[in-house]
């Protein structure tokens, strides 16, 4: 899994920050992309990387603030373009399918692929067998929403010198005995997976949210995730703006994940008004509260890494 960070900014475009835009590639693990948030020029940042549209399979929108969706018309109608006749599944507030289908249809678009919409609600909203997104509303203007994205834990590897003192010698045998809980051997030996196997893997834990005023219910949502990318549009001296536009500090955002034991803070959503050496100076009192934290800028990476 990794993240790829295609607009980092606020509110408006500037020369070194895109709005809002996310990608968390899973190529290993499913061959999908899923895109969160789509502001304006979103398709254009896409060029800069190696995303392909059509790897693209669902779209999570946060809120429907014109710099995480004004992108939104232009990528579905490039994607069909490229190749990408698979359906689309959008999951966003209440507007956002007002807002596409309106665009589509006055500028006469017609998309090769279907969409699928869901109206965003607290709790889960989409799960399988691998992989669970669940939905947190947060505090801000207009209904914002957070994501968690949760892997389901993974069987342990496999202990040669376990099976090896059972007899059983490497070859697509061992495959059966990781895909199955328990496979009867051709003597008719019953092997158990959980005795030839090490500790179950823990799936990774990824957490996204949307603009929001610094909130409680958050701390329990992202606990202990691996990865926490959390908006900082102010920094503290400029606490009484973030108030005002109902957004959070930089400290503010690193306090909650601090409490919530995240491992990995990326400050995202930036105003303007700050240069880079600016926030380079706020990262020494920032990681004093938690030490891993970073700011994020245009086409960062970030790859979530698998424990154990």
């Amino acid at each position: 899994m990794e993240l790829t960070f295609l607009g980092t900014g606020s509110g408006v475009p500037s020369k070194q920050r895109n709005v809002s835009s996310l990608a968390l590639q899973m190529h290993q693990e499913r061959d999908e992309i899923w895109l969160f948030d789509c502001g304006e020029a979103t398709q254009h940042q896409i060029l800069q990387t190696t995303i392909k549209p059509r790897k693209i399979t669902k779209i999570f929108i946060t809120h429907i603030h014109g710099d995480h969706i004004f992108g939104l018309p232009g990528l579905l109608s490039s994607r069909s373009f490229q190749d990408g006749n698979t359906t689309l599944e959008i999951y966003g507030p209440k507007g956002v399918q007002e807002f596409v289908e309106s665009a589509l249809t006055l500028s006469e678009t017609r998309l090769r692929y279907p969409i699928h919409y869901q109206e965003l609600h607290e709790g889960v909203i989409f799960e399988d067998e691998h992989i669970r997104v669940k939905s947190m509303q947060l505090v801000h203007g207009v209904p914002s929403y957070g994501f968690v994205i949760e892997e389901a834990n993974q069987i342990g590897p496999l202990l040669p010198d376990r099976l090896k003192s059972l007899g059983i010698k490497p070859g697509p045998i061992y495959e059966q005995i990781k895909a199955n809980e328990v496979v009867t051997l051709n003597d008719g030996t019953t092997i158990n997976r959980d005795d030839v196997t090490g500790p179950m893997i823990p799936g990774r834990k990824i957490a996204i949210l949307g603009d929001t005023l610094p909130y409680d219910r958050t701390i329990d949502f992202i606990r202990n995730s691996n990865v926490l990318v959390h908006e900082a549009t102010f920094i503290d001296e400029d606490a009484d703006l973030a108030s005002d536009y109902n957004h959070s500090t930089n400290t503010q955002a690193v306090k909650i994940a601090d409490e919530a034991q995240v491992k990995h803070v990326l400050l995202n959503h930036i105003s303007s008004r700050y240069l880079r050496q600016d926030l380079e100076n706020e990262l020494d009192t920032l990681k004093q509260i938690h030490p891993s934290v970073n700011y994020v800028y245009d086409f960062d990476t970030f790859q979530i890494q698998k424990e154990g």
